[in-house]
């Protein structure tokens, strides 16, 4: 679909919304009106030609938003994971609501966070409120368990695909609606956003007494179905019904009739969708009727013969026209029944206002029930987060399994974090909880740690994580690369940055010095806040030249040969990576497992360190000769063929002894 002209956006625009002007509704950029006007399109090809009932357009002030990328999204799985399932999301962490239109709202919510203090502090206000009123909480979840989807519904009847159970879910949500209204009242004042959501609650009452009396009790799926308005609603109705009705009275005493005069027992009169009413009997009374003047056979089966009769020719024309007539009249009744739901304004704003409340209620209900905060954000660069969890993980661990809560804190003077440790160790863990905090705090909602204070992320980036893009041409490495080129080229002092293991992709050397150039920049070029997990540990080296650099590593304890992951972030920098235990825990073959130890400690005899100051690499020094391995000179120069048993056993035990001594 090719995008409109400017000039052509808008009338179309205008002509959907039913205003001789955009104008109408405030000023719009060129680019907005284009992409309204695409949406509103293909929102008419997608419905056949026909519009739903819209919302007015707004214009999204992003100034008020945070902003996250599509990579910082993918990376955190806010409402999708990495795997196309939304079960381990932090969607499905927190939510708490009981309706499908306050499930809406809070993933619309957590997608796009807020970036004013005061407008995040008004929702906290309304569910704060509500965690302490538990008689008000419990009252409202109730009431909105039976709200129907409003919004979806008004959807459906607005481009003329509703069915009856679209008009009762009107009936029904204004019920709910005036059942929300009185669990929130008579319990002193309310907060400002509770009440600003309350004043929309109780209205439509006349609409939903009209829908009362006009829907029957037990609806069907479809308007075809019939039965859909109640007895005594509408008498031309009910005359048409009547008329139907008696006639099948009239049938089964034709029946009867029928079954006296011609002497057949078995006789019945039943509908056929090509002959009508027909007198039907079995193949051996069939053969006294056929003399039957006033019979006239029409067909006839291998069991039963069917006859028709001029009273059955007149009966079935009045019961037709009869059902039509009551089908026409109720078709007719539900479509004024509809243009009064449409016609009412305060359907819309209610459906808003309960999924506002369910939102609150399901903070409020989250907030209640576990160690979750009402976090402090303010204007300033604060950053403390204590005692803070992963929420999604925690969700994910078994009964009885604890989640090791970690504190961060990144103040103006030590705003960058360099973390250091094995995998396994709870990197990754760490990063993202920390930018899931900052999400939950600026959405309005709980935190999962104990305190929280938070200055405003104006940007959020997050690149945890390997993956390629094959499909586009991009390695892996590529990815990086360009994921961390966005995000020095956006990044600026207000923002958070958690990123992990940058320059992996290549040979270890490139990448200690693009992990180098990359912290130097986030510290002294973008000025950010910065978690920042390496596994280079050269890197720890850079807290001597970087004044607002600060070490940590993950707690690692090794016991009995084996290594003890604590989870914890402790001060400090780790001083091995582990590796070769990992590769251990990971089932990697004992020979290959000892064999990388040996090498190993081959490497690090070597002393291959990285030459100090800067620059990072002098490309005139040659590294030292490693030192010369006395073992192997010895056993080459021991002739294996003139050694006796007692000589050979002797020598293996001066070689292990000198193993030991290396």
């Amino acid at each position: 679909m090719a995008p409109p002209s400017v000039e052509t956006a808008r009338e179309r625009l205008a002509a959907a919304f039913g205003v001789a002007s955009m104008d109408a509704f405030g000023t719009f950029s060129d680019e907005e009106s284009i992409a309204a006007a695409m949406a509103v399109e293909y929102v008419r090809r997608t419905q056949a030609g026909r519009l739903p009932r819209l919302a007015r357009p707004v214009t999204q002030n992003e100034s008020g938003i945070l902003g996250i990328d599509p990579a910082t999204r993918a990376s955190l799985d806010l409402l999708r994971a990495r795997d196309g399932g939304t079960d381990h999301t932090l969607f499905a962490a927190i939510n708490r609501t009981a309706s499908a239109a306050g499930a809406r709202l809070l993933a619309e919510w957590l997608a796009a966070p807020l970036t004013q203090p005061a407008r995040i502090a008004a929702r906290q206000e309304a569910w704060g409120w509500l965690r302490e009123q538990t008689v008000s909480r419990e009252g409202l979840r109730a009431a909105l368990r039976k709200a129907p989807d409003i919004a979806r519904a008004l959807g459906r009847l607005s481009v003329g695909r509703g069915q009856p159970r679209d008009l009762a879910a009107m009936r029904d949500g204004i019920q709910a609606a005036r059942e929300a209204e009185n669990a929130l009242r008579d319990v002193g004042a309310l907060p400002h956003e509770l009440t600003r959501v309350g004043a929309f609650l109780g209205v439509a009452t006349g609409l939903e007494q009209q829908l009362g009396r006009a829907l029957a009790e037990n609806l069907p799926a479809r308007l075809d179905d019939g039965g859909v308005i109640a007895p005594g609603y509408d008498a031309e109705l009910d005359e048409h019904r009547a008329l139907r009705d008696d006639s099948r009275r009239l049938i089964a005493a034709m029946q009867a009739e029928y079954a006296a005069r011609y002497g057949v027992t078995t006789l019945k009169i039943r509908h056929h969708a090509q002959l009508g009413y027909v007198m039907e009997v079995p193949v051996a009374a069939s053969a006294r009727l056929k003399d039957r003047a006033e019979l006239v056979l029409r067909q006839g089966t291998a069991s039963n013969a069917r006859f028709v009769t001029e009273e059955l020719a007149s009966l079935n024309t009045r019961i037709t026209e009869a059902a039509e007539q009551a089908a026409r009249r109720e078709r007719a009744v539900f479509g004024a029944l509809v243009e009064a739901v449409l016609a009412e304004a305060d359907l819309p704003p209610l459906a808003q206002a309960l999924a506002e409340l369910d939102v609150f209620q399901s903070c409020a209900t989250l907030a209640a029930g576990g160690a979750w905060c009402t976090p402090h954000v303010t204007e300033d660069t604060a950053f403390v987060l204590e005692g803070c969890r992963h929420p999604v993980v925690e969700a994910a661990l078994s009964a009885g399994t604890r989640f090791t809560p970690n504190d961060c804190r990144l103040p103006p003077e030590q705003r960058v974090m360099l973390l250091t440790g094995p995998n396994m160790a709870g990197k990754s863990t760490f990063l993202r909880q920390t930018a899931l905090a900052v999400i939950l705090a600026q959405a309005g909602f709980p935190v999962a740690a104990e305190r929280a204070k938070l200055g405003v992320v104006d940007q959020l980036f997050s690149r945890v994580g390997a993956s390629d893009d094959l499909a586009r041409g991009r390695s892996t490495f590529m990815v990086e690369m360009t994921e961390t080129a966005a995000i020095l080229n956006q990044a600026g002092p207000r923002s958070l940055v958690v990123v992990d293991e940058i320059g992996r992709g290549t040979a270890t050397l490139d990448g200690l010095a693009i992990a180098w150039g990359v912290l130097e920049a986030l510290h002294s070029s973008v000025r950010c806040r910065t978690i920042f997990a390496t596994h280079f540990h050269e890197l720890a080296r850079l807290v001597d030249t970087l004044p607002r650099l600060s070490l940590h590593t993950m707690g690692v304890r090794e016991w009995r040969g084996q290594i003890v992951f604590l989870h914890e972030v402790l001060a400090g920098t780790a001083k091995k990576s582990w590796g070769v235990h990992v590769a251990r825990l990971a089932g990697v073959p004992v020979p290959v497992v000892e064999r990388a130890a040996r090498l190993l400690k081959e490497l690090e005899r070597a002393e291959n360190t990285i030459p100090e100051p800067l620059p990072l690499f002098d490309t005139q020094k040659t590294l030292p000769p490693p030192p010369e391995n006395t073992l192997r000179k010895r056993l080459m120069e021991t002739d294996p063929d003139s050694l006796t048993p007692r000589d050979a056993l002797e020598l293996v035990y001066a070689l292990r002894k000198e193993a030991e001594r290396t």
